[in-house]
């Protein structure tokens, strides 16, 4: 399932470290901007930097062709976290993230993910 801010959708995403992030977006940072964290789907990739969050969406068979979406934290109105359920077989958590377009992102993390780290991070980005 591809990750975009185009469609309310559910994903399936894993901690990757962040030198495992796609080259590319490293031609989108600007001064100042550092990645923070990334995850990771089977191809697609979302990586929250110190200023917004980044979607790649990797096309096609080969790979080649890859869709960049951003969202500054700026535009964010308001977010949920849901934490993992007691004794879950796989663990997941869950992020919402409302933007000021009406748009409402839905995350899905699998695994090992400190989803308050999360909020935390993303809190001191939309309140500064």
């Amino acid at each position: 399932m591809a990750v975009n801010f185009n469609q309310n959708s559910v994903f399936n995403l894993k901690p990757i470290n962040i030198d495992g992030v796609r080259s590319e977006v490293n031609g989108l940072l600007i001064n100042g901007e550092e990645i923070v964290m990334a995850f990771q789907t089977i191809r697609d990739q979302l990586v929250f930097t110190n200023k917004r969050i980044i979607s790649i969406d990797v096309q096609g068979i080969t790979g080649k062709r890859k869709s960049f979406s951003t969202m500054p934290y700026s535009k964010i109105q308001y977010f949920a976290i849901q934490t993992p359920g007691f004794l879950e077989l796989i663990p997941d958590a869950e992020l919402f993230i409302m933007f000021s377009n009406s748009f409402t992102a839905k995350f899905e993390f699998k695994g090992d993910v400190d989803i308050g780290k999360i909020g935390r991070m993303i809190s001191e980005y939309v309140l500064e």
